[in-house]
């Protein structure tokens, strides 16, 4: 297949580009390499020291003979050009990654809140249009996230996508139907996410297009089969307190010395799934597509959960390194279950990567070969979902030492 990469120069992104490639498929980036910008915009960078795009590509080609295009092209900003590529090129697929994906920069502020809302929402309401007026018959495969589901405990599983519910009629009948499960976000970028479910159910209905959206969980690891194979393709890996997932920045901590820090009472279930698996996954899908004028189908892309504290605690005693309880910066529960439905992906042939001493201890690996990057000041997480949150977090300039403010 002929498949376009939206945001492909990212963290997920850039290993779903080489294992498609690897898989034999003509892989085209488009990216505005914003994430790179931001990396500027807060002074920190990626653990791992990252190439240009163009060089990333080609040392794939030496490697491998494969080419990689890359396409420097804003979708959320110039609609005009998205079109026309796609007019030019028609891919047999699209996959889309192109939106900012961290819920703690989309809370800094307002100008973070509506750069989140104007960048994710147009980008992916651009690539629905363009797909209708170019009648292009291609697959679109959408990066969500678990979070478009809230983290409340509800008693039950959550269902991959629909929930049916029992609707009582004006004459008094139960009459069953299927809805959306219903959004319940936590940040600004989660909403936007809650968005893209409403636009992806309209134009399916209304234009027949064919959308998979996958609801994945936080990503772990850094390596995959294709970014082994030489030193510069390497993952990004971040660390600080915007961009770094929970288990990525309990490892880094744990490999520089630095507190393992835990916000609130660390009774955040949430749904997780190696990096490896990510882009499995985005390959079965591709696999897998949906019928013209069928529903958007969803997958829930996550392979196991655990509690927050619980990750703690194992990487406390694996390292020697002492837990810091502070202040949670984010609106939410303290303590939440978490129970989720995974089925298809399994029925379609997903072994997981789960959670095990062996690939915890070969990020910690990464993280020492490389700590001399880190700024200590970047790891808490200060972005606050409310300004009386914010009031009560406060951290040592020099990143030395934590200190919670009641």
């Amino acid at each position: 297949m002929k498949i376009a990469v939206l945001g492909g120069d990212g963290f997920v992104g850039w290993p779903t580009c080489l294992h498609l490639s690897e898989a034999g498929h003509d892989v085209h980036i488009l990216d505005n390499l914003s994430r790179r910008w931001i990396d500027t915009e807060l002074g920190v960078q990626s653990l791992t020291p990252m190439d240009s795009i163009q060089e990333r590509t080609r040392i794939w080609h030496n490697e491998t003979g494969r080419r990689i295009h890359f396409n420097l092209i804003d979708i959320a900003k110039d609609y005009e050009l998205l079109k026309g590529w796609l007019a030019k090129n028609r891919p047999d697929a699209i996959v889309h990654f192109a939106e900012q994906r961290a819920a703690p920069y989309s809370m800094k502020s307002d100008r973070h809140k509506n750069y989140t809302v104007n960048n994710n929402v147009n980008a992916t309401h651009n690539v629905l249009n363009a797909l209708v007026e170019l009648e292009l018959d291609a697959h679109l495969v959408h990066l969500g996230t678990m979070g478009v589901y809230g983290y409340s405990t509800v008693g039950a599983a959550i269902p991959e996508g629909y929930l049916p519910v029992g609707i009582e009629t004006m004459d008094g009948r139960t009459v069953s139907q299927e809805i959306l499960y219903p959004g319940n976000p936590g940040s600004i970028y989660h909403m936007t996410k809650v968005l893209d479910q409403q636009l992806f159910a309209f134009y399916a209905k209304n234009d027949g297009l064919r959308i998979t959206d996958l609801h994945q969980g936080i990503v772990w690891g850094t390596h995959t089969q294709q970014t082994r194979r030489h030193e510069q393709l390497i993952n990004r890996f971040d660390y600080d307190g915007d961009y770094g997932t929970v288990l990525n920045r309990f490892l880094i901590q744990a490999a520089i010395g630095y507190p393992l820090t835990v916000h609130g009472v660390g009774g955040q279930t949430r749904a997780f799934i190696h990096i490896q698996d990510s882009v499995r996954c985005i390959e079965i899908a591709l696999n897998n597509p949906p019928a013209k004028n069928s529903r958007v189908e969803i997958f829930n892309q996550m392979t196991e959960t655990h509690r927050v504290r619980d990750l703690a605690e194992m990487i406390s005693k694996m390292s020697g390194t002492e837990i810091a309880w502070l202040p949670n910066p984010r609106k939410e529960a303290p303590e939440n279950d978490l129970v989720v439905k995974n089925d298809k992906f399994m029925g379609l042939g997903l072994k997981p990567t789960t959670l095990g001493e062996g690939l915890l201890a070969e990020i910690v690996d990464v993280a020492k070969k490389y700590a001399y990057r880190v700024d200590r000041t970047r790891v808490p997480a200060v972005s606050a979902w409310t300004k009386d949150i914010a009031a009560k977090i406060e951290h040592d300039p020099e990143g030395k030492r934590l200190k919670s403010v009641s």
